[in-house]
């Protein structure tokens, strides 16, 4: 069975369809790259399986949970967890803190109990052990309790992935991770999401217009236009498919 299991999915806005019966699966510990043109439908698609956007028709299965029958608020509790492209950290808070933010969703402590501070300090104290390990995992702890404000942008989408890690996923969305670094940052990030899939046993879905990392680093792509599938299959196949090269480069098949 396959981890994530994507059939037929379809997402409409009044007249406007998003996504046009979109089928694709993703095996346990794999990197799948969710490629296409600007519009092609790839984050509506990343928006249906974290559950902000409700699919017109279609299904969704994630180690067999009827993934659109689960509320947004369990998705992390499922073993989901996204980073953003635009980042959403909080730049007054230290690094160790704002990794510790992400763990709050699996702790034990509960809401009430951390807000009021009942009998909470075990629970803080394995959250900040952990989140530390984290940091140490992304080459971050030197900076641990540095504001996250004002550090470099490839820094912090280190520490957004590591915010994400603090959930304890085994499934991991990147939406377009490789967006305002440099040529040097994006090699180091392509390396990052490799070692975290094998250190943490991951698998991940990447949408990235970076082709070069996208093929580098994914174990299978599916290539989108206007909402649906035009290729999927091993890096090297799609980037050779004539579908792609002309939604890309805008020439006739």
């Amino acid at each position: 069975m396959a981890m994530l299991d994507v059939q037929d999915v379809s997402v409409s806005f009044g007249g406007i369809v998003a996504l046009n019966g979109l089928s694709f699966s993703i095996e346990e510990g794999q990197i799948c790259g969710l490629i296409g043109p600007n519009g092609a439908g790839k984050t509506t698609m990343f928006n249906v399986i974290s559950r902000i956007y409700q699919a017109t028709s279609g299904r969704v299965s994630f180690r067999g949970h009827d993934l659109l029958q689960v509320p947004a608020h369990s998705i992390a509790r499922l073993g989901i967890a996204r980073t953003f492209q635009n980042l959403a950290l909080f730049p007054t808070m230290t690094l160790l803190e704002n990794v510790m933010v992400g763990g709050h969703s699996t702790g034990t402590a509960g809401f009430a109990r951390c807000t009021l501070r009942i009998r909470t300090g075990r629970a803080e104290r394995a959250l900040r052990d952990e989140a530390g390990d984290l940091l140490r995992s992304l080459r971050l702890d030197h900076l641990a309790f540095h504001p996250a404000a004002g550090l470099p942008f490839g820094t912090l989408k280190r520490l957004e992935i590591a915010r994400a890690l603090a959930a304890r996923p085994a499934f991991l969305l990147m939406d377009e991770p490789a967006s305002g670094l440099t040529h040097s940052e994006v090699d180091e990030l392509s390396e990052t999401i490799r070692s975290i899939r094998d250190e943490f046993k991951l698998a991940v879905l990447l949408v990235e217009h970076h082709m070069a990392m996208v093929m580098g680093i994914s174990d299978t792509v599916v290539a989108m236009e206007f909402g649906s599938k035009i290729a999927e299959g091993p890096p090297a196949l799609v980037q050779s498919n004539e579908r792609v090269i002309a939604a890309y480069l805008g020439t006739t098949p």
